[in-house]
């Protein structure tokens, strides 16, 4: 009898654990969710012109992605953060979408108002005309066909403050006394902190150079690179105005690096949710415990 009523109680006791077991709920996968703008004196988004919705934009390993399809047309959107003009040179795949030339951060550019929102849909053609951007197989890209395919795959935008008109000096108020001492002291001090100042701008220079950091090499992809192509004619009126740089050099440079969704996949630019709690393996399983299930009949008798 004692027997019996132990047997009882641990299959009871077995039961009710495995009910636990299987009524706990797993906590869902949840990736890493990515952002859409990215960018400080203004916000650079890639938008799906089809469904009107903002690209994800991946980081990975210091740069930024955003998945296209293939025929899919896109649109570079800049929001001018800043309460003043800001101009913006961009590039797709190494050409500037402005004059169509080898891209360089000293050409022509679009002047942003403060606070403007604006999205740039294609190469310009004229005042009144643009070619739509769209994802297409890198060698049908605008680049390829122009004979500059080294570059395909990238968009960039770099910005630039304006300079602003400089303010009188003050009126200068004659010292009432002069030593000849005190003066030729004030000059060396001055000539020391110009020789000071000259030496740390080399110094950053050098160090800056040596920091740059080399482009990374692509790897074998699953399907054909993207590049943007030049699509049909579209309407898009632009004006043209003076614009005076602050600085020759760009006060931001945003690039944004694109491709197929697939190949993001493959490089581990976009992360995949985890394969499913305690699969069962093709091969020998090493938890062959973990399977569910009974104890099975023997082989039958012959």
């Amino acid at each position: 009898m004692k027997r019996r009523l132990f047997s009882t109680a641990l299959a009871l006791s077995a039961m009710a654990s495995f009910s636990a077991c299987a009524q706990s709920p797993e906590r869902p996968y949840a990736p890493p969710t990515p952002s859409s703008r990215i960018g400080s004196l203004m916000q650079i988004s890639v938008v799906d012109r089809g469904t009107g919705a903002e690209l994800p934009i991946y980081r990975h390993r210091g740069e930024y992605w955003v998945a296209g399809r293939p025929g899919a047309r896109y649109a570079i959107r800049a929001r001018n953060a800043m309460g003043e003009r800001i101009m913006a040179v961009m590039s797709v795949d190494g050409v500037n979408v402005v004059t169509g030339e080898t891209a360089d951060v000293g050409q022509n550019g679009y002047v942003f108002s403060g606070r403007e929102r604006s999205d740039i849909t294609g190469w310009r053609k004229s005042d009144s005309q643009i070619a739509a951007f769209e994802f297409a197989a890198a060698g049908n890209s605008y680049a390829s066909r122009t004979g500059r395919p080294d570059d395909v795959g990238v968009i960039g935008v770099a910005m630039f403050r304006e300079r602003m008109p400089e303010p009188l000096p003050p009126p200068v108020t004659p010292f009432p006394y002069r030593d000849e001492h005190g003066e030729r002291e004030r000059r060396s001090d001055s000539s020391s902190l110009g020789d000071s100042r000259a030496k740390a701008r080399s110094a950053d220079g050098a160090s800056a150079a040596a920091e740059s950091p080399a482009g990374s090499l692509r790897q074998p992809a699953p399907s054909p690179s993207l590049g943007t192509a030049h699509g049909r004619r579209e309407t898009s009126y632009v004006g043209k105005t003076t614009y005076e740089r602050a600085q020759s050099s760009p006060d931001e440079v945003v690039r944004i690096r694109y491709d197929s969704r697939e190949n993001l996949v493959a490089a581990g630019v976009i992360p995949l949710p985890p394969a499913p709690r305690w699969p069962r393996p093709a091969g020998p399983s090493p938890f062959p415990g973990s399977d569910s299930g009974y104890v099975p009949d023997p082989l039958a008798r012959y």
